[in-house]
């Protein structure tokens, strides 16, 4: 046996059951972090609505405050400077605001347990794993949740306020924009949340690196392909204004080009062991 196919000698076989029984346990885990979070959103409802998810909707926002002061800068005067908010947000249901409530501490519990159930997954398939992939893996559950966070804040900052203005004061005729709350709730978490997730690139690219699914070389050649689909999933969680696509396409495609350096790295690793076998 040769040191890469060498486990820990603690492991064991773990029939099917086993397995079931582990998943389970990892699951209900990751669910009371989930609800434990999603509580503490709940009961704080007025700070969560007002302060968080409310927050675009004012002028003084902080990613409107940074727009106005980067148009001084560029001589633009206050040409992007948000100085009116036009569209008002309504509820037509009975269980329309609490159900809003809910679903905005079900996904708020979800981002503040991410690093807990990427610690709980971890934890699953780790036994599965040889030593050498554990220490090669060491340090990708604090990426993931790093680049997680880092996501989410992009979403919220950068792009829900672009969308917010355009969908917000889309013009068609004399309609007036009154928004239903559960409309506006979808939006902002969508934006954000799928933002989190598209800031996992990395972190896939180097398991599938290690898998040796890609290549360096492969990325590099298919990096045309990939800048159209990044530009199209740019397309789809945000509006269809060029600014809000370009601010989703910058950091994705500077991602990509992590990820190349990642599988570089991955592949440059697989040969020194393959020369100390």
């Amino acid at each position: 046996m040769s040191p890469l196919d060498q486990d820990y000698p603690d492991e064991k076989e773990m029939g099917f059951l086993d397995h079931l029984e582990e998943v389970r346990k990892r699951l209900f885990y990751s669910a009371i972090a989930i609800v434990s979070g999603g509580t503490l959103l709940f009961i704080n409802k007025d700070w969560l609505f007002n302060t968080v998810l409310f927050g675009p909707r004012n002028e003084d926002f902080v990613s409107f405050r940074v727009w106005c002061k980067i148009s001084e800068l560029i001589g633009a005067g206050d040409k992007l400077c948000v100085k009116d908010i036009t569209y008002e947000l309504i509820n037509t249901t009975m269980m329309g605001n609490f159900t809003a409530h809910i679903i905005v501490s079900i996904i708020g519990g979800v981002i503040i347990a991410f690093p807990l159930v990427i610690m709980q997954l971890w934890a699953f398939i780790k036994p599965a794993l040889k030593t050498t992939e554990k220490r090669a893996a060491r340090g990708a559950g604090a990426a993931s949740s790093v680049l997680f966070f880092f996501g989410v804040a992009f979403g919220y900052w950068g792009i829900v306020p672009l969308s917010l203005q355009f969908l917000g004061h889309y013009e068609l005729g004399d309609v007036a924009a009154r928004i239903g709350v559960m409309s506006y709730v979808k939006t902002v978490a969508t934006i954000s949340f799928a933002a989190g997730l598209i800031f996992q690139l990395p972190v896939l690219i180097f398991f599938l690196a290690r898998a040796g699914v890609v290549t360096a070389k492969g990325l590099r050649k298919y990096r045309k392909h990939s800048l159209v689909g990044i530009l199209v999933l740019s397309a789809v969680i945000t509006p269809p204004d060029i600014t809000s696509q370009i601010m989703v396409s910058l950091p994705v495609l500077g991602l990509y080009e992590l990820g190349i350096i990642i599988a570089k790295r991955e592949e440059k690793r697989r040969e020194n062991r393959l020369k100390n076998l």
